[in-house]
């Protein structure tokens, strides 16, 4: 098949040239990101392979349709950027990568929660100008504290097990239990329950209606004073100017995101030698006890390796006419 690979970076050009599933498929990167202006790149192509911040509402599928385009291929688990209703009506189907690594993302919110507590990032920067001191960089141990985990699929499920190796008591939500983890010491319970007693809260649920900004004025004033809230899944769960008045008056106690929901002007780019005109984002981290890592949590060699995998043979199997393993359906 050809493809057109777009918002490509270095590390997406050596994991998939080196995969052993690229045969039979040619690959055509471009730097650009997929939207309604650059569409007309993937003309002659059979298939588009897009990330996380490709625009792919309804115009665009519509001239991706146009042009001849016959599958869309996600590099990547969430589908919130994609009109599925418009993809089928369009007869393009949209193929994701579900999991590749949980393991890389849950590891990573484990970073951003131990960072933020026991404020290593602070004290790296103090020893680095000769400052030994190590007032004000108290942390507290996690051992024994109540985590809240929102999202207990594969990602979420590896997170809890992790925190629960810390001699931590986890507290989960889900609209359906994981028995294995019950089995392990996870228990499940109510949302306004898992705010109420939870000292850090970690998300790992996908950004559908029914979970935007579901981290907003209301639901933060049922957390405990001092709430460290850690987001590693997509930025739009948290309504991020309310996270804002939460810090501001210590309702929040820490903020470790390493997704925004207006990300996809900033997040991959290099704004070093530029005014960055998002006001929210930088007065985000202007918060001594905010942490934000740019959409890092995925980027490990074995998830980049299994990202490449599993995207070529998505591809693979439209080709063979084979059901698509990893279809996106539209919701009943």
């Amino acid at each position: 098949m050809q493809i057109a690979f777009f918002n490509t970076k270095s590390y997406d050009k050596t994991y998939f040239n080196q995969s052993t599933f690229l045969k039979n498929h040619q690959i055509t990167y471009f730097e650009v990101p997929l939207n309604l202006q650059t569409a007309k790149l993937a003309e002659g192509f059979d298939g588009v392979c897009v990330f996380v911040n490709d625009v792919l509402d309804e115009a665009t599928l519509k001239k991706l349709a146009g042009i001849g385009v016959k599958i869309i291929a996600l590099r990547c688990a969430g589908f919130n950027n994609v009109d599925l209703e418009a993809a089928h009506r369009l007869s393009l189907p949209v193929v994701r990568v579900p999991a590749y690594s949980p393991e890389s993302v849950a590891e990573h919110a484990v970073a951003l929660i131990l960072t933020l507590n026991r404020k290593t990032h602070r004290a790296y920067n103090r020893v680095r100008e000769g400052n030994f001191s190590i007032e004000h960089l108290t942390g507290f141990n996690l051992f024994n504290k109540t985590i809240g985990v929102i999202g207990t699929g594969l990602i979420g499920a590896s997170f809890c097990k992790i925190m629960l190796g810390f001699g931590c008591k986890v507290l989960a939500y889900d609209i359906q239990e994981n028995p294995s983890l019950v089995a392990e010491g996870v228990s499940y319970t109510s949302l306004r329950e898992l705010f109420a007693q939870t000292d850090v809260l970690s998300l790992h649920c996908p950004l559908i209606p029914a979970t935007t900004h579901l981290i907003n004025a209301e639901t933060i004033s049922q957390m405990k004073p001092g709430v460290m809230i850690i987001n590693t899944s997509r930025g739009g769960l948290v309504d991020t100017k309310a996270a804002i008045e939460g810090l501001k008056t210590g309702q929040i106690g820490y903020l470790g995101i390493d997704v925004y929901e207006q990300e996809a002007n900033l997040f991959f780019k290099d704004h070093a030698d530029n005014v960055i005109q998002d006001d929210v984002i930088a007065r985000l981290i202007s918060f001594p006890n905010v942490l934000v890592t740019g959409h890092l949590g995925f980027f490990t060699q074995e998830a980049l390796e299994e990202i490449a995998h599993i995207t070529l043979q998505n591809l693979t199997e439209f080709e063979e006419h084979i059901p698509l393993t990893n279809q996106v359906k539209l919701p009943k």
